[in-house]
């Protein structure tokens, strides 16, 4: 079978006088990845230096013309806008160029209906299209009886751009409804979850890397691999959970997030509100940064999104990855507990993530001697709170059993303990470092864990 010819794009960018070259540049190469997610190639780039965007044309009329004569030169077939166009300005455009117009926000929501998998995903990206077409019926022409197949005519566009704005709205009511039903289901999912075992969620700009980072850590705790990450925008849509090791004794759940992008369409963010509410039922995030690109953009970028869904309170862990192919270390997230530095494709720096993940879990392991009766301490109790490693019994009949547990599970243990005749915790000690913790009265002791 021959494959799919790649469309072939042009891409028009306008650039605002007070931007930087290397904040233009940025921009304009991720607009180029987006087109490239999409599967298209960008054969040309157009671009403009103008303090307010052209009301008719987006860019000034002489540049459109400019492409306008490029396009039918090297017959492209589809013109990408680098902002957010009315429909007039799509008419005008299609008008003159002679070719289908797309701008970034229709661009991104492509993407999605290409990278969405799940009955969610495709839920939450019917949405987000429609809400973009309801108010673009208007000015379309002829457009609105187009039917193909491509970039910007995957999803509901194809079968219903002949819809009025009353289907439309009743389809985007049903199928809030049908999410609504799903998102019940996450939550109870979630609430189970909740119970058993902490979850850590990796946030972050779009390829990043945090697929990776999850499939490195799946690959050193000895679990179940998953599919490396491809290097492209939105490689990851639909949210994939897995258990992984932390500590030498817990587990955890590993929660892999749908990337951010500059300026991610607020139809989006709405639309897969569900999906980033994930995030707020984590006990832990861990910010993954991509170390070789310009970090305080992208950084900035995330926090606004867990800004919007109310995310912010939660403890964060930045890891500034790919630094294998970093010539110098980028400064410390200052809103972050801590920042690390490593590669997950080589696995440099990881176990001081694990470690760290850990520590602030409360999962590192500690050794705990419990003291007592015969009876009270080898009853059988101690089997939940962990590991009964060794057992003393001394002369006066005493017991001493040490148990490896996870430290968050100290206060518990204490707790139970006040309960039983004749039985107390004698020591607590951090492994495998070996340091004594606390030796002292239990008053003190509690404050201490």
């Amino acid at each position: 079978m021959a494959a799919a010819e790649t469309t072939r794009i042009v891409l028009a960018c306008r650039r605002s006088p007070q931007e930087t070259d290397e904040q233009f540049i940025t921009r304009r190469d991720e607009c180029i990845g987006l087109c490239e997610a999409a599967g298209a190639a960008v054969v040309a780039v157009f671009q403009q230096t103008r303090s307010s965007i052209d009301g008719a044309w987006y860019l000034g009329s002489g540049k459109i013309s400019e492409m306008a004569r490029y396009i039918e030169e090297h017959e492209v077939e589809l013109a990408v806008f680098d902002g957010e166009l009315s429909p007039g300005q799509v008419r005008n455009l299609e008008h003159h160029l002679g070719c289908r117009v797309l701008d970034r926000t229709q661009l991104i929501l492509d993407i999605f209906a290409l990278r969405a998998k799940s009955r969610e995903g495709r839920l939450q990206v019917e949405i987000a299209q429609l809400q973009y077409l309801l108010p673009r019926l208007t000015g379309r022409g002829a457009e609105m009886s187009r039917l193909g197949g491509g970039i910007g005519t995957r999803g509901p566009g194809e079968t219903k751009l002949e819809m009025d704005r009353r289907r439309i709205r009743q389809r985007i009511q049903h199928l809030r409804q049908a999410l609504a039903h799903v998102r019940a289901h996450r939550e109870t999912a979630r609430r189970q979850r909740a119970k058993s075992v902490p979850v850590v969620a990796l946030v972050g700009y779009t390829n990043a890397g945090k697929s990776t980072v999850m499939r490195r850590w799946l690959t050193d705790c000895g679990g179940t691999s998953v599919e490396a990450g491809n290097d492209r925008l939105f490689d990851t849509l639909d949210p994939l959970a897995r258990r992984v090791q932390v500590g030498s004794t817990g587990q955890a759940v590993l929660l892999d997030t749908v990337g951010f992008v500059q300026n991610l369409p607020h139809l989006l963010v709405e639309s897969f509100r569900a999906t980033l509410e994930e995030v707020l039922a984590a006990d832990l995030v861990v910010h993954v940064v991509d170390g070789t690109a310009a970090t305080l953009q992208r950084m900035e970028t995330t926090y606004q999104v867990l800004s919007e869904i109310g995310a912010l309170d939660k403890p964060i862990i930045t890891l500034f990855n790919k630094m294998d192919a970093v010539g110098e270390t980028p400064p410390p997230d200052t809103r972050a507990m801590a920042s690390l530095y490593g590669s997950a494709t080589t696995g440099e720096g990881m176990q001081a993530l694990y470690d760290a993940v850990a520590r602030h879990l409360g999962m590192e392991s500690v050794q705990v001697t419990v003291r007592g009766n015969a009876h009270a301490v080898l009853s059988g109790w101690l089997h939940p709170y962990g590991r009964v490693t060794n057992v003393h019994i001394g002369g006066d009949a005493t017991v001493e059993a040490t148990v490896v547990m996870e430290r968050r599970r100290i206060v518990e243990l204490m707790a139970a303990t006040e309960t039983m005749t004749g039985v107390e915790i004698d020591a607590v000690i951090r492994t495998p470092e070996g340091v004594v913790a606390d030796d002292g009265g239990r008053e003190e002791r509690l404050r201490d864990w």
